[in-house]
């Protein structure tokens, strides 16, 4: 199981809740399965691990919160044959499991929502859980966020407007997401929303179960009590805070001006979610801007190798 969605739309939360869940261990963001096995780092053109890999992973500090051995690994590749990206990480996420006392395993990384084709390819019994959050809340955060450099400031037009830019970067991981995931099917691919999940957590959990062939546990709403002591930090999410609604909320934090150039970027979208919408029309000059900047967006994205929507392709 895969937790995805654009970043600052609660994965966090999610994945809290879902590793709460007795029978359920999800890993915090490996951030190299889709990569690394694309650009072929340690696995050989037919798609088999080579012991490259293993150094590799050994020298990743993500991989090394996992407390796997380098015995552990060989083992894996100790077949007597060649072993398959797809076998071995298997092996990776089975081992995690039997640590941590959970018969399934899951990843939340949300920029693979970038790569469900990829994931999906290599493991096509895996299920996909995207958390989609009003993109309006998502720029109120990222604007600000500190991590902003290394995401949406990748872009070049983030020196010109940070309000646009993220507006298009949300709306990008969020129409992949919902593209290549209704490709996959009702049994492959769930959608659920940042808004239902803090106002009726235990409901949403229970629906997210159902998805994933689990009985309820009450345990997956009471995620936060055995780090509530505050002795995490001051952010929210270092305080393990309970699901909390209007943490940010654009109608009371974002001005007229940047709730227009967001709308004229991604409010088709939003209409598509079922937010409504502060300008229903924003002005021509507003929308001539927006799709300048989705273009240069689009082409700066398609040079690093990325997908871009097919909407997009469509529009453009």
């Amino acid at each position: 199981m895969f937790i995805v969605g654009c970043l600052r739309s609660g994965t966090t939360l999610l994945r809290r809740m879902a590793d709460a869940h007795p029978q359920l261990a999800v890993i915090h963001e490996t951030q190299w399965l889709p990569r690394w096995y694309e650009r072929r780092i340690g696995i050989t053109p037919e798609g088999t691990v080579s012991p490259e890999l293993i150094d590799r992973l050994l020298e990743f500090p993500r991989f090394l919160e996992l407390r796997i051995e380098r015995d552990d690994l060989e083992r894996l590749l100790d077949s007597g044959g060649p072993v398959s990206y797809s076998s071995f990480v298997r092996g990776v996420f089975d081992l995690y499991g039997k640590a941590q006392g959970k018969r399934l395993v899951g990843e939340k990384s949300p920029g693979y929502v970038r790569y469900l084709p990829t994931l999906h390819g290599l493991w096509p019994d895996a299920r996909f859980v995207h958390i989609v959050r009003d993109g309006r809340d998502v720029c109120q955060s990222v604007v600000s966020w500190r991590k902003a450099d290394r995401n949406p400031g990748r872009f070049t037009m983030w020196t010109e407007d940070r309000a646009t830019t993220s507006a298009l970067w949300w709306e990008w991981h969020v129409r992949l997401g919902r593209e290549e995931g209704s490709l996959l099917g009702a049994d492959r691919y769930y959608e659920l929303r940042h808004e239902s999940l803090v106002d009726d957590p235990a409901q949403e959990c229970a629906r997210l179960c159902s998805f994933l062939g689990l009985p309820y546990d009450e345990a997956m709403v009471r995620y936060q009590e055995h780090r509530a002591d505050g002795s995490w930090g001051r952010s929210a999410k270092g305080r393990w805070l309970p699901p909390t609604p209007a943490l940010r909320d654009w109608r009371s934090q974002m001005p007229a001006g940047v709730v227009e150039r967001v709308e004229a970027a991604a409010g088709e979208l939003l209409g598509e979610l079922g937010y409504t919408r502060a300008f229903p029309r924003p002005t021509p000059a507003a929308v001539e801007h927006a799709e300048r900047l989705r273009w240069r967006f689009a082409e700066e994205a398609r040079a690093r190798g990325a997908r871009v929507p097919r909407r997009w392709e469509e529009a453009g």
